[in-house]
């Protein structure tokens, strides 16, 4: 019996329904970003059939045109080789989904399972010095209910090393400021922790929050709306603190800066200042410590120590030869 081949448009809405919010229970960041990825491919594939969406099949999804579809998101939307896999990784997924779901997709989804990530340079992390932090944490206009609000932020992600995503997602609810004080974040794949504040963080906060809704559910950090700051207005809010900051310290006006550069920034001054690197990676999320050792390789002043332990290949061996004690006498003078 030849079996029936399901409607691809029926095929992706159970990928979403049932594959991913009802079996795997997947966040709303990864809901987001898989449904942002068939978003791109299906306008592509639209252009390049003539046909809408809906009346697309899984043989116009297949190998070659995904690889053109890649090759469209770097060379003409001009993302980069790091989003270009994260786009493949979710077409991967509905395309595993597809070769269970329905047997006679088996093949196209074989081939397109087969595409190899695309591999790409590590940049060494940047991060700011203490002199650049504290321009930049100085830089806001305290005066003004904007400049306060930026200010709080700005301590909040150096404090904390959190992504924008959890800082700006943060609750009256998630700050703790009675006994132990400390904020509740919840970070990717909806893990949580706590990281504990500096008296200067809970101090500012302290005075932020009786002029912000009281609600448990209000946002921390609200926009004009008394809605949560987005993660554009996140980053285009640590513009204008830097360009201020850069009047004090003219390094920042040079630098590609982004809110990623902070969380960078609080690793770094957590690693130099003896702080474990499993300490570290559990203050930053990270499920891998693999991912927090990028920090060590990036901090070329314990680079120089380690350097400095060992001795000089290049230099000549001298023979020890005793002071003269006249000489010794002066010097201990």
């Amino acid at each position: 019996m030849t079996p029936t081949r399901i409607d691809f448009p029926a095929l992706l809405q159970s990928f979403f329904q049932r594959r991913l919010v009802a079996e795997r229970g997947v966040s709303a960041h990864t809901i987001a970003s898989y449904r942002d990825t068939f978003e791109l491919l299906l306008h592509y594939v639209e252009k390049r059939t003539s046909r809408t969406s809906s009346a697309l099949t899984l043989e116009d999804l297949d190998a070659p045109t995904i690889l053109a579809f890649l090759d469209h998101l770097e060379t003409e939307r001009g993302n980069s080789p790091r989003t270009r896999n994260l786009r493949l990784t979710a077409i991967r997924s509905f395309m595993r989904y597809a070769s269970v779901r329905d047997p006679t997709a088996l093949s196209i989804a074989q081939r397109v399972l087969a595409i190899c990530t695309k591999r790409f340079d590590r940049p060494v992390l940047g991060y700011l010095s203490r002199a650049e932090v504290e321009a930049l944490l100085d830089a806001p206009d305290r005066s003004t209910r904007t400049g306060e609000r930026d200010s709080v932020l700005l301590a909040v992600l150096y404090n904390t090393g959190a992504r924008v995503s959890e800082v700006v997602g943060l609750r009256v609810a998630d700050v703790l400021l009675d006994r132990a004080c400390a904020l509740h974040l919840h970070g990717k794949g909806r893990k949580e922790r706590v990281v504990p504040l500096w008296k200067s963080t809970a101090k500012q906060l302290r005075s932020w929050l009786p002029r912000i809704d009281s609600n448990p559910d209000s946002p921390v950090f609200p926009n004009r709306a008394g809605k949560r700051l987005s993660r554009s207005g996140v980053e285009q809010r640590l513009r204008v603190a830097l360009k201020k900051a850069s009047e004090q310290c003219p390094s920042l006006a040079t630098r590609r800066i982004s809110p990623h550069t902070v969380r960078h920034t609080t690793a770094m001054h957590l690693l130099q200042s003896g702080v474990d690197i499993t300490v570290i990676a559990l203050w930053l999320g990270h499920e891998d410590t693999a991912t927090t050792h990028l920090y060590v390789e990036a901090d070329l002043a314990m680079k120089e120590a380690a350097l400095r332990r060992i001795d000089d290949p290049g230099g000549k061996p001298v023979r020890f030869k005793a002071q003269d004690r006249l000489l010794a006498f002066l010097e201990a003078l």
